[in-house]
């Protein structure tokens, strides 16, 4: 039904002389199948039942090279679309070291909490399945006192944040030895939001981190992900400072998608001013809600949306 609801509207728009004139191009992309591999060889057949038991029946080929490359010890950073399953790139090597060996320790670092809070409830849909107890547990400024001595000790997995990183946890490593001495994944997600002063900052505060984990006898390996920017590897060999493999050939499937370039009609031939872009905006997306199809929008400031 929403196929067709957006088809319709497309042809509405396609026959609207006024919408029309203001388009400067309109280009089609048509759907693309999945592409799927096979189970990396070195994947422990206890993943392979619990993401079937999920209805997974197989990787997309770029989860299988990005599992691959991460299970051949290689620093690994993905970059694919959004819900292309760049979960599964981390999640999976990472199980696997925590299953193969109870001393093994990850840290994961998100730039918000609610990207964290959905990592944790994927990790704990998984381990269900697996049946097995590594508990991926949450760290961050919103963690009750009484609670971090225990999370301290029994966090597998460490959920946190680059601040709470910088604050809470480096500076009283004393605290955190045994898991820093079994620490071997650090995964990194959206490292695109790591640029400027701030990328700065998390390049050095990664520098602590392995100088950290190097004197309690570890060498944590490093997954990244990111959003399509021009230079994604160079970006991650700059945080992590070695060699990263890059994984960037989308498997996934993607529906059809319409690229419409609109540019607002002029109320000024002399000057060239345009129609305000905030009304236009308005106007087109109240087409799409009218037609009851999920919208978003996007615009440089939150009051601008609203």
């Amino acid at each position: 039904m929403a196929d067709e609801a957006v088809s319709r509207l497309l042809a509405a728009l396609r026959a609207d002389p006024r919408f029309m004139r203001n388009v400067t191009a309109w280009k089609r992309l048509p759907a693309r199948p999945a592409r799927t591999a096979p189970w990396p060889p070195a994947l422990d057949r206890r993943l392979v039942a619990a993401l079937q038991a999920q209805g997974i029946e197989a990787l997309y080929s770029h989860q299988a090279q990005a599992v691959e490359a991460a299970l051949e010890g290689q620093h690994v950073v993905i970059v694919t679309g959004t819900a292309s399953g760049k979960t599964l790139c981390y999640n999976l090597p990472v199980l696997q070291a925590l299953l193969n060996d109870p001393t093994a320790r990850a840290l994961y670092l998100f730039p918000t909490k609610a990207l964290a809070q959905d990592q944790v409830v994927a990790l704990e849909r998984l381990t269900c399945h697996l049946g097995a107890d590594l508990p991926a547990l949450t760290y961050d400024g919103d963690t009750p006192r009484s609670r971090r001595a225990a999370i301290r000790r029994q966090a597998r997995i460490l959920v946190t944040n680059p601040d709470m990183l910088h604050v809470g946890i480096l500076p009283h490593h004393t605290r955190w030895a045994g898991f820093f001495s079994g620490l071997c994944y650090v995964v990194l997600d959206e490292i695109h939001t790591y640029r400027g002063v701030f990328g700065s900052h998390v390049a050095n505060l990664l520098r602590r981190l392995r100088r950290i984990a190097a004197f309690y006898g570890s060498t944590p390996r490093f997954l990244l992900t990111s959003a399509t920017i021009a230079n994604p590897q160079e970006l991650a060999e700059r945080l992590v400072e070695a060699p990263v493999t890059l994984v960037d050939e989308d498997g996934s499937p993607q529906g059809e998608k319409a690229f419409i370039f609109y540019n607002p009609p002029l109320v000024d031939r002399a000057t060239g001013m345009r129609r305000s872009l905030l009304l236009e905006a308005r106007e087109i997306a109240l087409r799409f809600l009218q037609a009851g199809l999920q919208t978003v929008l996007f615009a440089r400031a939150r009051l601008s949306v609203e």
